[in-house]
């Protein structure tokens, strides 16, 4: 019966027969009876990168911030300025004055938080997490206290604090959590346009590793790319503008084609001296990691090109 209600100002909303006037806020619509009408403040422990982006991606699109809370007070000043919101030097008083509490502190210290703000009255407040491999269960017996909890995962690399926010509007979160209120939250995020799905895993580490994969260990293959590159006389930056292209084609492709279809090279057309030049004139440090990823190709190209036989790249990349 409850749900999330955006308004332009002065609109009417007819709510089972009764007519509310709404300014241009967010509102919980209870499923209680009688109805109650409740403006949504979200307020945030730790002003780093995260929290700047989240809570500046909110304020743009007309969501009300209650705003920082920061061991550092200063960080709290300048998040509560970026987002035109307050500062908070008494982390009760954010808790009080908000609704839903994102904790975007580091991994390590989201525990931590958590048992900081248990001693205070958290009964119906929704408290959110923002790591990629953490679930809401770290937020252990919260449900003694009648609150709610979510991980909410942006999949983007935020890293900087004053610039991200612009991209986060096109980029995917992910929500798991309490059931109670977690359609609040997906109308929440989808009425100001963001893109969110559920996921129902307890342990998000699998789901982690494949971002911190195409995130984080690509940078270490870009990293060795332009090393080689190094060799010939071109700088990083140069480097990376000539590898761009080949970065965004092949991304392009697998989204469009699928991964099958997008595979070229070597590995793929069976060109055995050309992987053997490869292997002789890496540093040795980096033949494993060729090789296993090698194989993996080699896995792929079978099912593109059937015909083929890899017998011998399979030895000559160690076996499969």
């Amino acid at each position: 019966m409850g749900g999330i209600v955006r308004a332009a100002p002065f609109y009417f909303v007819s709510i089972f027969n009764t007519a509310h006037i709404f300014t241009n806020e967010t509102y919980f619509i209870t499923g209680t009876l009688p109805l109650e009408v409740i403006p949504i403040k979200i307020g945030f422990i730790g002003a780093g990168k995260v929290g700047f982006s989240v809570g500046k991606l909110f304020k743009i699109n007309s969501l009300d911030l209650s705003g920082y809370y920061s061991r550092n007070f200063h960080s709290a000043e300048a998040a509560a300025e970026f987002t035109n919101s307050s500062a908070f030097y008494d982390i009760e008083a954010l808790i009080k004055c908000s609704d839903i509490i994102f904790i975007t502190v580091p991994d390590d210290e989201i525990y931590k938080t958590y048992l900081n703000i248990k001693q205070f009255d958290l009964s119906n407040k929704i408290l959110c997490h923002t790591s990629g491999s953490l679930s809401s269960q770290i937020f252990s017996d919260i449900d003694k206290m009648n609150a709610f909890s979510y991980s909410i995962h942006p999949i983007f690399p935020v890293s900087n604090k004053y610039e991200s926010y612009k991209y986060l509007k096109d980029s995917l979160f992910t929500i798991e959590g309490s059931k109670e209120r977690l359609d609040y939250i997906i109308e929440l995020f989808r009425s100001i346009n963001l893109n969110i799905i559920p996921i129902t895993s307890t342990d998000k580490s699998l789901y982690h590793l494949a971002s911190v994969t195409v995130s984080n260990l690509f940078l270490a293959l870009l990293k060795r790319s332009c090393d080689y590159l190094s060799v010939y006389g071109f700088s990083e930056k140069e480097a990376i503008s000539m590898l761009y292209p080949l970065i965004t084609s092949n991304v392009n492709s697998a989204l469009e084609n699928g991964i099958d279809n997008s595979l070229t090279g070597p590995v793929q057309r069976n060109d055995i001296e050309t992987i053997k030049h490869h292997l002789e004139h890496m540093p040795a440090e980096h033949v494993d990691t060729y090789c296993d990823l090698s194989k993996e190709l080699i896995s792929i190209a079978k099912r593109k090109n059937s015909e083929i036989d890899y017998s011998y790249m399979e030895k000559l990349l160690g076996g499969m």
